[in-house]
């Protein structure tokens, strides 16, 4: 590993061009803005839909150590060898930080098993992001909340598994909560959803939110320990039973 994390930002990249609202919230893509926010302290690159391969070639996944994932209209245009690539590195210890409607993409729900469906709305409501959690590194310089004066509503009930943590909590104007922020473990890899980030609103703008997805590549970050060895195994001592035929 570089002394840099290495930082894969991964955007579908169409709303940005084929809609002037979100071009005018995000000129240079959803994933600039996501990538400019995660400051210095990483080596940061970018891959976006419709690049070969998705941009996202063994290379490049061999050379990422947390992969960030945005994706909304276009889930089913992801080729499932790209899908069963990345499920493979995330099982070999890659972090993957999943956004907003990236609940939907075919690489949360292979990981989850789930349908992962929700209740939305948009209707330019307040958003409350309460911690719930404040001791878990994911929200370390994170006040009680996070209070977004417009963003897209996601309700409960949200078709996912039990989380292995839930660090935090969205409640709406219009009354519904959410599990904004979960943690989940799949082989050696380290999973975060965090809900919000609309493709028309300046969520990803926001210093908090920013602080948050800083602190979770950080967490997702792999470990040096080796694979685990699968498959037949010889035995570390000698047997003393009946021999095998």
């Amino acid at each position: 590993m570089s002394q840099k994390l290495r930082i894969t930002v991964w955007n579908e990249f169409r709303h940005e061009k084929e809609s002037e609202i979100v071009r005018s919230v995000y000129p240079n893509g959803i994933h600039t803005a996501i990538g400019e926010g995660l400051g210095a302290d990483f080596e940061v690159s970018y891959a976006t839909l419709d690049e070969p391969e998705h941009g996202l070639t063994e290379e490049k996944l061999n050379n990422t150590d947390v992969l960030i994932w945005w994706g909304h209209k276009a889930h089913g245009d992801v080729q499932d060898e790209i899908v069963e690539r990345v499920h493979q590195r995330v099982l070999h210890g890659m972090g993957l930080i999943v956004l907003h409607s990236g609940h939907f993409s075919k690489i949360f729900k292979k990981l989850m098993g789930t349908g992962c469906d929700l209740k939305w709305r948009e209707a330019d409501e307040k958003e409350r992001i309460w911690v719930v959690s404040p001791g878990h590194p994911i929200v370390e310089g994170i006040g009680e909340y996070i209070e977004l004066p417009a963003e897209e509503m996601y309700g409960e009930h949200f078709d996912i598994p039990q989380p292995d943590e839930l660090i935090m909590v969205s409640w709406f104007e219009g009354g519904e909560v959410f599990r904004s922020g979960c943690t989940f473990h799949r082989g050696q890899g380290k999973i975060f959803y965090f809900r919000p980030g609309h493709e028309t609103y300046s969520t990803y703008y926001n210093e908090q939110v920013r602080r948050v997805i800083r602190n979770a590549a950080q967490w997702a970050a792999p470990t040096t320990r080796e694979y685990p060895k699968y498959g037949n195994h010889k035995p570390l001592e000698a047997i003393k039973g009946k021999a095998n035929a």
